[in-house]
């Protein structure tokens, strides 16, 4: 996959819930068929949280729902129900962005690999999964300077 990062905005149906994201153009989801994410039909790619950015009074329409070890954290709009985004237990320390929320046009492909939720920690030992919200050594936390590119 391309790591060149872009700015990718989305958010949910009734556009109450805004954000934009920093990842490339091309992008690793994860199809997770653990109880939640199976019954909702997420997919989704997870960045660093510091490449998230929630915008306007989006928060105000947000609640959330947590269950099992209460790690993840399941955000979704108060108004439409979507969840557009939320933090996922295996990377508490990120975001898991659902890749269908992401506005048309900067997205220029979706690779999907399965995450086997319901052997959790199997799969999360075996997948990698972990890496995908970690910074690099040499990155810092750009956003202000890629959005204005």
């Amino acid at each position: 996959m391309d790591a060149k990062r872009v700015v990718h905005n989305g958010g949910c149906h009734c556009k109450s819930v805004r954000w934009r994201v920093q990842a490339p153009a091309s992008v690793v989801a994860w199809q997770c068929n653990c109880s939640d994410c199976s019954m909702r039909g997420n997919t989704h790619f997870i960045v660093p949280s510091e490449r998230f950015e929630l915008l306007g009074d989006s928060k105000h329409f947000l609640t959330t729902y947590t269950f099992g070890t209460h790690t993840a954290k399941h955000t979704f709009c108060k108004i439409c129900g979507i969840t557009s985004f939320y933090v996922p237990r295996s990377n508490p320390d990120g975001i898991a962005v659902t890749f269908r929320c992401v506005d048309p046009g900067t997205l220029n492909h979706v690779e999907i690999k399965q995450f086997d939720g319901k052997n959790w920690e199997d799969s999360y030992n075996q997948t990698g999964i972990t890496s995908c919200s970690k910074l690099l050594a040499n990155e810092s936390n750009d956003f202000l300077e890629i959005a204005l590119v």
